[in-house]
């Protein structure tokens, strides 16, 4: 099987329409959350998903965005974003985002998806320090998460620790980057940011899982970014989540 995983769209769709038309084939999508939140388009991101996603996972923004829990702990600017995405999501996509299950959910018999750890679906992993209680714990070999907008790996063989970062070229071309995901190793897996990157580059990212090759291959492709910067300006959103569109930062 061949499975779509992204993650922090953060209402950007021009990012995620991009993802959609070239990551195919694919068997099954997974979102791993805060689809919403940011960006200027959280209806039209919520239409794209709603006929494609085998699983949503809800993230905190998705939480903040439809009322299930307060932005307190949110800096100004993405409280600001999070009540104008609520004040504009329609009534269907905001039930339907109100409804999203809490992580992890399990996939399939290997796989379980979050949005921050298994743990704790707000804690983030950025190092190895955060990854090294999970992947005792974890009660699969692989964890898809989302929640710090970096791509990337982490992974136990036996006693043996690996941060895994992909490798790319340049920051303006469609590229690719695999880790092998071997049975009888643990593995969390980050798939990027689709529509917020927080990595230095500004393409939309997200992973493809083949299950029979036990490989993960991540992807960061170019969109229209002036789209969306133009998108939110136009909604009046804070200036800032336009500008560091082009940074992914």
């Amino acid at each position: 099987m061949r499975v779509l995983v992204i993650s922090d769209i953060h209402g950007n769709f021009h990012a995620l329409q991009a993802v959609l038309e070239v990551a195919g084939p694919w068997d099954e999508l997974w979102n791993l959350g805060d689809a919403v939140g940011y960006g200027a388009l959280p209806n039209e991101v919520l239409d794209a998903l709603r006929p494609v996603a085998k699983l949503n996972v809800r993230g905190n923004h998705d939480r903040a965005c439809s009322g299930v829990s307060s932005t307190h702990g949110f800096n100004p600017v993405a409280a600001e974003a999070a009540s104008w995405t609520m004040e504009h999501l329609t009534v269907e996509n905001l039930e339907w985002l109100r409804n999203w299950p809490k992580g992890p959910l399990h996939a399939t018999e290997r796989a379980t998806c979050a949005h921050g750890s298994p743990l704790h679906e707000d804690h983030y992993i950025v190092s190895m320090r955060d990854a090294w209680m999970p992947l005792q714990r974890m009660e699969t070999e692989l964890t898809f998460f989302g929640h710090t907008h970096v791509q990337g790996g982490f992974s136990l063989h036996q006693q043996d620790w690996e941060e895994s970062r992909p490798i790319y070229r340049t920051k303006d071309a469609a590229e690719f980057w695999s880790m092998e995901v071997a049975r009888g190793s643990k593995h969390l897996v980050n798939p990027g940011s689709v529509g917020q990157p927080r990595d230095g580059d500004w393409r939309a990212a997200y992973a493809i899982y083949d299950t029979e090759l036990e490989r993960v291959t991540f992807y960061r492709i170019p969109y229209d970014v002036e789209a969306a910067q133009r998108a939110i300006r136009e909604a009046h959103l804070p200036d800032r989540l336009a500008t560091r569109l082009a940074s992914g930062r």
